[in-house]
């Protein structure tokens, strides 16, 4: 019969005496079912309450922390925001269309080995503009900074001319070049064409401020306060600069981890005023429009609540594309293809196919190795920065933008809010294990619907701060909650700890049905060890000073078998019963069993020169054997014991009595040293006998070392003789026994003097039989 278990929360009060405990373990089951179901709604509708009001309180303060950290926006959150960013991007990338009005034409390998090393001459420059202007193209935006003087001019080559005659005439004959940067002036005059600009941050103007080629309207508060801003630029030669149609900036602003995710569409150049991006101003130049519209907030129609927010859109021609505060766009990639490249020498030798280049966005830029600027992006970890460019302007194209608006921290915080208020709710009402499961499936839902937005709406709202906050605080509610579930446990164990057992009582708390008697069938190592002649030393102590000694004693063993990850069993006067493999698993309990007997010798020699003079020296025998033996709640209904019982059991205690008649301090299986063996332990056969209780015989081993234990040389060399020698006498060759005794006796080795007179004695007793045998008629 179980013993029906009584729950501390089925009480309002604490228990009243010492009859609370023994009416709760001797009520019938049936009285007890129906005190846990008396007054069901109105026990339920108490408990509730009791964790509803705490967990709503401990939410409102997760809430109102949580709206400090969304204000403070610390590293932590962005950089978490940026990998749910990152996650979405490269679960939905934007999809190439070719017939997207936006082409690169590549300087790579092939067109440096065709038209020369870079960089080329202006001159060549010129060409690859004109032939671009003559197919059509919409715009050429150039990804270089022309800063420099063309180095090909004829000046510099006739310098690499050693003097003389053929230098002056070499230099007539150059003289007669064109020069390189007038021409590309010329080309950039007659072209659609944007220049590259460096923004910089030291206030340096190496070739001055560039010209304005655009005029910028805006709507709202001023845009200068929230683009990034730089006080230097790098800008191309003032003659190049005069002829371009448009000036763009080449700058990224990164993340901290380096990835490109927003790129800028308007920068503030100090002491001049705004100015777009090489992608931006080949949009409007293609466009033909004049003119950039900013709107900020505070504009008409944009509700700041007076706040000065950011920028909220950016109008570059017929576009008007939705930008994040600081007038960046939150591009969404696609993966790199090979459609989008032209190569440079298709164009320059006149074979580039024209319906790939009339009415479109080009973009000359470098992508052979070692000439261009890479960047990381969401989705690939290294592209060039002229693919990035095509990129932007392919996405506002498309007219299908990411948006992160103005109220999404508002919502994502709100979204936090419910979620904590929420967790308060289910952990209050439902078991921990389902308000979890619920949680965990709410958190799923909450992501998948983010992701949702972002790939059917374009919309991202990072759900990670609410996942995360709302997790943390659910884990809270949930740690709460076990913290009572244990308190409420030691409320039950003091109030039964004293009329059972402590291992029962765990058992009440834990798992009321493991109560039942009985077990499970397990293999398990058993350890049993004793103390030799323990009569005798006992014989003059008193009790106190045998009280202290045992104490001592077995203080100092435990502890061994617990490092191995043994289970005390019971304690039986000076001896030790102990087993592996329960109640935890140990695929190892073999290995460890042998572990633990040869530390506890070590640890017995400690515990001898610890107390020496105090105590009598100490000398203990130990029994381990392996099999499959009965584990569990082992005895009455009043009184159980976890404990191990089996035929291996008994061989265990039988090995360890057998310690004394061998002369040996460790005594093992078969089956103990079959799994022990190959992890490093040495075992030697001593007998092969029949056991009390058992029919068959079953061969008894010693174990002599293994891993920390080195076995001494001169046992070493007895090993042999006394295998050969147990192996002799199971198959009854007394010869044999007789030459591999006078071989270990030869080795003199001291821990095997019992058993080699033993084995001297059966000799002796062998061959007064035979005599007899032989004298009968």
């Amino acid at each position: 019969m179980q013993i029906p278990l009584v729950s501390a929360r089925d009480f309002d009060q604490p228990p009243i005496g010492n009859n609370f405990g023994t009416c709760a373990l001797t009520k019938a089951p049936h009285a007890v079912e129906s005190d846990r179901t008396a007054k069901p709604a109105r026990r339920a509708s108490r408990v509730a309450w009791r964790r509803l009001v705490p967990l709503f309180l401990g939410a409102v303060m997760v809430v109102l922390l949580g709206a400090l950290v969304r204000v403070a926006d610390p590293l932590a959150l962005v950089q978490m925001r940026h990998l749910v960013f990152d996650t979405f991007q490269t679960w939905h990338p934007r999809d190439f269309d070719p017939d997207l009005p936006v082409r690169i034409v590549a300087i790579d390998e092939p067109s440096l080995e065709r038209a020369g090393q870079w960089p080329w001459p202006r001159l060549r420059l010129a060409q690859l503009v004109e032939q671009l202007t003559q197919l059509g193209a919409a715009a050429i935006a150039i990804d270089f900074v022309f800063s420099e003087p063309d180095r090909l001019t004829a000046a510099e080559l006739a310098e690499l001319v050693p003097p003389g005659p053929d230098r002056v005439a070499l230099r007539h004959a150059l003289d007669r070049l064109p020069d390189g940067d007038a021409a590309f002036a010329r080309a950039l005059g007659a072209a659609p064409s944007v220049l590259g600009v460096v923004l910089s941050a030291d206030g340096v103007l190496p070739n001055g401020m560039p010209p304005e080629k655009a005029g910028f309207a805006f709507a709202g508060d001023p845009p200068q306060a929230f683009v990034p801003t730089f006080d230097g630029v790098v800008a191309p030669l003032p003659d190049l600069g005069a002829m371009a149609h448009g000036l763009g900036a080449l700058n990224w602003v990164p993340g901290r981890d380096q990835v490109v995710r927003e790129v800028p569409l308007v920068f503030n150049l100090r002491d001049r005023g705004l100015m777009p991006s090489l992608a931006a101003e080949a949009l409007r130049v293609a466009q033909g429009a004049t003119t950039y519209k900013l709107r900020s907030s505070n504009a008409s129609g944009q509700g700041a609540f007076g706040q000065a927010s950011g920028v909220n859109a950016v109008k570059i021609g017929g576009a008007v594309v939705p930008t994040t505060a600081d007038g960046s766009v939150l591009l969404h990639y696609s993966p790199a293809n090979p459609q989008r490249h032209i190569p440079a020498w298709q164009v320059l030798e006149g074979v580039a196919p024209v319906d790939q280049i009339a009415g479109r966005i080009i973009l000359i830029g470098a992508t052979a190795p070692g000439l261009f600027d890479l960047q990381a992006t969401p989705i690939d970890p290294a592209i060039t920065g002229i693919e990035i460019n095509a990129q932007l302007i392919e996405h506002i194209l498309t007219g299908s933008y990411l948006t992160r608006p103005d109220w999404a921290a508002g919502a994502e915080f709100l979204l936090f809010a419910a979620l904590v208020l929420l967790f308060a709710l289910l952990a209050a009402l439902l078991s921990p294990w389902l308000s979890v499961a619920l949680g965990t499936a709410t958190l799923a839902a909450v992501f998948a619907g983010s992701y949702a937005l972002f790939a059917r709406q374009g919309l991202f709202l990072d759900p990670g701060f609410a996942i995360l906050g709302s997790a943390l605080s659910l884990f809270a509610a949930t740690s709460w909650l076990a913290i009572r579930e244990r308190a409420d446990r030691r409320w039950v164990r003091s109030a039964f700890q004293r009329y059972v057992p402590d291992e029962l009582v765990d058992q009440i708390v834990q798992d009321p049905e493991a109560l039942a008697l009985g077990g499970e069938l397990r293999e398990m190592t058993i350890l049993f060890s004793d103390i030799r002649s323990f009569t005798t030393r006992a014989e003059g102590m008193d009790a106190q000073e045998l009280t202290s000694y045992i104490n001592a004693f077995l203080t100092d063993l435990t502890q061994v078998i617990f490092q191995q990850d043994g289970t005390i069993d019971k304690y039986m006067g000076d001896a030790i019963m102990a087993f592996w493999n329960a109640p935890l698993t140990n695929d190892r309990h073999a290995p460890a069993a042998c572990q633990a007997a040869l530390d506890m010798l070590r640890a017995l020699e400690g515990f001898n020169a610890t107390h020496a003079g105090t105590y009598p020296p100490t000398d203990i025998g130990i029994g381990l054997n392996t099999g499959v033996c009965c584990v569990g709640n082992l005895g009455s209904t009043q009184r159980l014991d976890y404990s191990v019982i089996g035929d291996e059991v008994n061989v265990g205690a039988r090995l360890e009595s057998s310690t004394k008649t061998y002369g040996l301090s460790i005594l093992v299986g078969a089956e103990t040293a079959a799994q022990a063996r190959s992890h490093g332990f040495v075992f030697v056969p001593v007998d092969y006998v029949r056991v009390k209780g058992k029919d068959d015989r079953i061969d008894i081993l010693t174990l002599l070392g293994g891993p920390g234990h080195p076995v001494p040389e001169v046992v070493q060399a007895a090993i042999a003789p006394v295998s050969d020698m147990v192996a002799a006498y199971k198959s009854e060759d007394w010869e044999a026994v007789a030459q591999a005794l006078t071989r270990a006796r030869a080795c003199n080795a001291p821990p095997f003097d019992t058993l080699l007179a033993l084995y001297t004695q059966r000799l002796e007793e062998s061959r007064d039989s035979a005599s007899v045998d032989a004298s009968r008629p």
